[in-house]
């Protein structure tokens, strides 16, 4: 009986530590971004788009924007959108880009490489993470004032408030997945909450590995693997490094992380093992 207890304890064993996961650096871009908050990549264009927030995260000073750069970490253009302020949390509908820009959500056509419009968001003091709908419903949160901002066409509501450290969203489907301080959550369609998965960092930006499962990384200098039930693993840890891990970019089909490194000026790619 010792023996067969044995043997499934090594057989649970080794089925936890094929279980575990891994980040592996694949590349990072010199100290070429004036602040980076946020990157998205586009993949099949080759291209990842990263807010440019300029010299502080907090001012209204018209000298942000978003840069183009290549899928390998080359800068295409620094400057591919300009006079913005303090840009942080980037989604996409179609060929639309939308910014989140301290009190406004800019609205910018990817083909032309122009801002189409700026829809100022009522009361809002730090517009944060902002993703889309599969509808092209727009949802971003604001910081500051602990609530998450709904936009249809141009027009603003509020969606959520009261959501403590709110920063990163993900919107799929009906659901919307949202980052509050240390708490992952699900909201359903009709708004009720689930708690995820409590971690210890707060979170910075979600993304969904595709199979239930989430990556949540940490302002700090933290990435975690969220397993669907709530556990998690620590993937990278830079804080002593002093490196950032702030809103990050996923390709689920290649399973690369990018990370912008906010202070520090870069771009961070890593392979998810």
């Amino acid at each position: 009986m010792k023996r067969y207890v044995a043997l499934a304890f090594m057989l649970a064993t080794s089925l936890n530590l094929k279980a575990q996961h891994s980040l592996e650096k694949l590349w990072e871009t010199d100290s070429v971004i004036n602040l980076p908050e946020s990157v998205l990549p586009d993949t099949k264009a080759g291209i990842l788009y990263a807010s440019v927030m300029g010299n502080n995260p907090n001012d209204k000073d018209g000298i942000g924007g978003v840069a183009k750069l290549s899928i390998t970490g080359k800068m295409i253009n620094h400057d591919w959108i300009t006079g913005l302020n303090s840009p942080k949390g980037l989604g996409r509908f179609g060929n639309t880009l939308y910014a989140a820009d301290l009190t406004d959500v800019v609205v910018i056509d990817m083909v032309k490489g122009k801002i189409k419009l700026k829809i100022p968001v009522d009361s809002a003091k730090f517009l944060n993470d902002i993703t889309v709908s599969d509808k092209g419903i727009v949802y971003v949160s604001d910081s500051r004032t602990k609530r998450i901002h709904r936009i249809e066409g141009s027009k603003v509501s509020l969606y959520m408030e009261n959501v403590n450290g709110v920063n990163g969203l993900k919107a799929i489907g009906d659901e919307l997945y949202i980052a509050g301080g240390k708490t992952l959550w699900k909201a359903d369609a009709q708004k009720k909450l689930t708690k995820i998965a409590e971690l210890p960092n707060g979170g910075d930006g979600i993304e969904p590995v595709g199979n239930g499962d989430w990556l949540f990384s940490c302002w700090g200098g933290y990435v975690y693997y969220v397993h669907a039930d709530g556990k998690h693993e620590l993937l990278l840890d830079l804080h002593l490094e002093k490196k950032n891990t702030a809103d990050i970019g996923y390709d689920p089909v290649k399973r690369i992380v990018y990370i912008p490194t906010f202070w520090k000026k870069s771009v961070m790619a890593y392979q998810l093992k």
